[in-house]
Order: structure tokens, then C-alpha cells, then sequence
């Protein structure tokens, strides 16, 4: 049998398996992903594979660089891809994709062991960062309204890709005219 036929075959014995299961996803005919875990478990993961031409004979390509990784340590990714390479290097030959994932998913809790969720001090953050930004945001912006005339100047030069000016560029500011209007009637 070549390696196609039995890419082939594997494929059609992944779809009749994985049918249904929203945790694998078939991103090209030699491409993978597999999430082991629940979505919302701080310690589940995501394996995308991908198959060399020769595969089953070489090894699959094993990647853990999925965004949904993001939070997991670079020493917990390498300690779950080497745990992962033994697995392939024992079933080198054979269809190895079903024994992956469902060793993987068996021993989530030991790949995984070292992982510590960081999502409340991460969530603590975001918030302070994004009370701090909003308000440095509205300075910066007060700040961009009051340009200097060369800064005017060069504005009113630049044009978009028709050739014509922005859409407002001769626009007149009514609430800066009120203030800085004439004089006050008694």
C-alpha cells in the first residue's frame, strides 16, 4: 500500500470516528487540529498536525502554536510535544492520528500537570490597563485636535486615492467658533 492510500484511509477512518465531535476540525486533507479538554478548562489545548507526504512512515507534524495555546507556557508546550514525539516514534508505520488524540486526551491531566491558569490575575489586567488607556485616550485625543498650521497645512495637501480631499477638510469647528467668536452681547 503507498502512503497516499493510507492517508486515504486514515482520513475516512478519522470523519466516521470524529464525526460530529466539535473537538476535532479537518483543516486540509493532511491537516488537523484536535483540542484536548473542554473550552472553558484552563487546561485543555490544541494540537494541529499535519502530514508529510511519506506520512505514515515520517512522522506527523506536531505544532502547539495555536492562538488557544497563548496562555500555556513554552516549557508545558515542550514537555507535552516531547511526550507526544514518544508516542509517534512507538507508532511510526502505522495510522497514528485516533492513538494521539486519544492518548493525549487520557493524559491530559499529567501533560498538563505543571500548567498554572493565569486568567483571573490576567482578567485584573486587561481592566486596569483599559481604565488607564480610556482615560489616557481622551487626552491624547484633545491633545490631536490642536495641530500647529504647518501640521494644518500638510492636512490639507494630502488626498485620498481619487485624487480628491478628505471629506471635510474645509469644514469650519461651530463649537470652537463660539468660543473663540465675537464679542459678547450685553
Amino acid at each position: 500500500m503507498t502512503a497516499n492510500e493510507d492517508q486515504e484511509m486514515e482520513l475516512e477512518a478519522l470523519h466516521s470516528i470524529y464525526e460530529g465531535d466539535d473537538c476535532f476540525k479537518e483543516l486540509s486533507p493532511v491537516s488537523f487540529q484536535f483540542r484536548i479538554g473542554d473550552l472553558d478548562d484552563s487546561k485543555s489545548f490544541l494540537l494541529e498536525v499535519s502530514w508529510p507526504e511519506s506520512y505514515p512512515e515520517s512522522p506527523p507534524h506536531i505544532s502547539l502554536d495555536a492562538f488557544f495555546n497563548n496562555r500555556i507556557s513554552l516549557e508545558t508546550k515542550q514537555y507535552i510535544l516531547s511526550k507526544l514525539s514518544e508516542q509517534v516514534e512507538a507508532n511510526l508505520g502505522t495510522a497514528m492520528m485516533y492513538t494521539l488524540f486519544e492518548w493525549a486526551k487520557e493524559n491530559q491531566e499529567t501533560l498538563m500537570e505543571n500548567h498554572l491558569p493565569a486568567t483571573s490575575t490576567v482578567t485584573l489586567i486587561a481592566n486596569s490597563d483599559v481604565m488607564n488607556n480610556s482615560t489616557s485616550v481622551s487626552k491624547k485625543k484633545e491633545k490631536k485636535e490642536q495641530l500647529t498650521k504647518a501640521q494644518k497645512r500638510k492636512l490639507i495637501g494630502r488626498t485620498d486615492n481619487k485624487g480628491e480631499l478628505p471629506r471635510g477638510w474645509n469644514w469650519v469647528d461651530v463649537v470652537k467658533l463660539s468660543k473663540t467668536g465675537g464679542k459678547d452681547e450685553d
